[in-house]
């Protein structure tokens, strides 16, 4: 469903344009993003928006992005809430658990923008780095500065950490996909909880080299 129409008078186009994109991808995801959709639900003409973006790439890369910081906001959140009496090393660890479940826990929130975040991308090579228009994109930069305040801290092996990234945005991203499109979304709410901590924590356990700690059924959501 689109929002209503309604004319434009004056302002900001392109950032109207832009916000009308974000409410059509929040609920259709990329497919639903269109220049002429955007345009009618701001009031304007199909040619008016040329005027900012030159097709209809540009237009669901620019929501794209507003998507991507939109979730690293959600994570930044997230973060920010890690407790502050635990040790260096520990709080390091910590901040990259709830990078990985404040991810995963977007991805369930708010599908459409998940979508058009990470299926929105440049597609040249760049340096083993995810970017859009040349920028790496604001959540892979919160995962990679996590990961280098982890080897400052003590947390991580600096031998570990060359593209430690890409074993953690996998594991968490495939299990992202998974609960919002796969088998994974027909689960109650408190096993998908005890699953997205459980590949979080393998993640970490698996970039770290440290043992894993024993799985129990309470883990799994299931009752004593």
């Amino acid at each position: 469903m689109t929002s209503p129409a309604r004319t434009y008078h004056h302002g900001d186009l392109r950032r109207a344009l832009v916000d009308e994109g974000l409410q059509l991808a929040r609920t259709g995801g990329p497919a639903s993003v269109t220049l002429r959709e955007v345009t009618r639900a701001v009031g304007v003409s199909p040619n008016a928006a040329y005027r900012h973006f030159a097709d209809r790439d540009a237009l669901v890369r620019a929501v794209a992005r507003e998507a991507q910081l939109a979730l690293a906001a959600a994570i930044s959140d997230r973060v920010a809430k890690t407790p502050p009496t635990l040790p260096p090393a520990d709080a390091a660890i910590e901040r990259l658990r709830r990078v990985g479940l404040a991810y995963i826990d977007f991805a369930r929130a708010e599908r459409g923008w998940f979508e058009i975040a990470f299926f929105t991308q440049d597609t040249h090579a760049n340096n083993a780095i995810v970017t859009l228009d040349d920028e790496v994109v604001a959540p892979f930069r919160l995962l990679m500065e996590t990961l280098d305040a982890m080897v400052e801290a003590g947390a991580l092996d600096a031998d570990r950490r060359p593209f430690a990234e890409w074993a953690c945005w996998s594991a968490v991203h495939g299990f992202a996909d998974i609960a919002v499109h796969g088998p994974v979304r027909w689960q109650p709410e408190p096993v998908i909880d005890a699953l997205a901590a459980s590949v979080v924590e393998a993640a970490i356990t698996g970039v770290r080299g440290a043992p894993a700690p024993p799985a129990t059924g309470r883990d799994l959501g299931e009752s004593s």
